[in-house]
């Protein structure tokens, strides 16, 4: 049974990028009655054909709004009359991250701070907040802002006073087909004849984005604020992409680059005195939960993991394999891929 969205006003930050066009398709598919559905973006070109996607004269629903997570006084405005903010909005490629250090710390921390409080201030009763497997022992500033960020939102349950309001995050792995990442990059190279390769060895989580929007539409449903949600997923090689894409393509070994792990970890041997088994997803909760934890325990059938649990795509139970992810390119990438 979907979650029922019909006659709330949701608020996607950076709504104009893969994953906000997506979850806009799907609200839009499931809640014909969604009474507004903002898009909050600072690009006015991808507003501009985001718009020829979705009009507002076929989607009344639609609002598109310019304006920048970095500007507080442009998201109290966005804000008012919002039931549910969804905060996509990020820098997030890593080695511009590492190039432009102060400008990702503006959008990725300040902004997650003005997310939290122009939603405190405007009576928004949900907030869920993206992250990424990079913030799980960040190695890069892109990862560190994310982990920044994530500790904002959990803490802000802390300070609602008697606001109706809750915050939660979801943190997945790769997204299939997303802006820069590797499927649509080796589909573009392989007609050159050769893909680069960072490291033979490299593995990377692997999740859809139907299925990462699926995620945010559980948050909202079952979330009771300051819960960092990960969901269990395959792990797929480098190589195998490569592979499954382009088989008569020579594999260059290029290196890794600036900031990047050889394995992401989702779930630190750290984070495993606080994280649970809920059967479908792990939720790592904050040490002090303003809620009962015995009452949340109860109602999700939940598990503390073992101590020395910890979830890295190099040691997941779980694999794609070149086969699946021929399918999986097709699947979600690209239609008419064939090899």
């Amino acid at each position: 049974m979907n979650l029922d969205l019909n006659g709330k006003s949701i608020l996607i930050t950076g709504g104009t990028g893969s994953f906000g066009k997506m979850f806009t398709k799907l609200i839009l598919e499931r809640n014909p009655d969604v009474k507004r559905l903002v898009i909050l973006s600072r690009d006015e070109q991808k507003h501009f054909q985001m718009a020829m996607e979705f009009p507002e004269h076929k989607y009344p629903a639609m609002r598109y709004f310019i304006g920048d997570v970095r500007d507080k006084e442009r998201l109290m405005s966005a804000f008012e009359g919002i039931d549910i903010v969804i905060h996509a909005a990020a820098m997030k490629h890593v080695h511009l991250a590492e190039y432009n250090p102060m400008e990702c710390v503006k959008t990725n921390i300040l902004g997650a701070e003005n997310v939290i409080s122009a939603a405190l201030q405007s009576g928004v009763e949900n907030v869920v907040a993206l992250s990424t497997d990079k913030a799980a022992a960040p190695i890069n500033l892109y990862g560190a802002t994310k982990l920044a960020s994530d500790k904002l939102f959990i803490a802000a349950n802390n300070i609602k006073g008697k606001r109706n309001i809750k915050f939660s995050v979801v943190r997945y792995g790769n997204v299939m087909g997303s802006n820069g990442s590797v499927m649509p990059f080796f589909l573009n190279k392989r007609e050159e004849g050769v893909l680069p390769i960072t490291h033979p060895k490299m593995t990377r989580f692997n999740i859809s984005l139907e299925d990462g929007c699926q995620m945010v539409f559980d948050a909202i449903e079952k979330a009771w604020g300051g819960e960092v949600f990960v969901p269990k997923i395959p792990s797929y090689k480098i190589v195998d992409v490569a592979t499954a894409i382009g088989p008569e393509c020579e594999q260059k070994v290029v290196g890794i680059r600036p900031g990047e792990k050889l394995h992401e970890e989702m779930i630190t041997v750290s984070d495993a005195m606080n994280t649970y088994d809920l059967g479908k997803y792990y939720a790592i909760l904050p040490q002090r939960t303003n809620f009962n934890l015995e009452e949340f325990i109860a109602h999700f059938n939940a598990k503390l993991v073992d101590e020395e649990f910890s979830y890295n795509s190099g040691n997941n139970t779980e694999w794609e394999t070149i086969e699946s992810l021929r399918d999986l390119v097709k699947e979600h990438v690209d239609p008419n891929f064939t090899v």
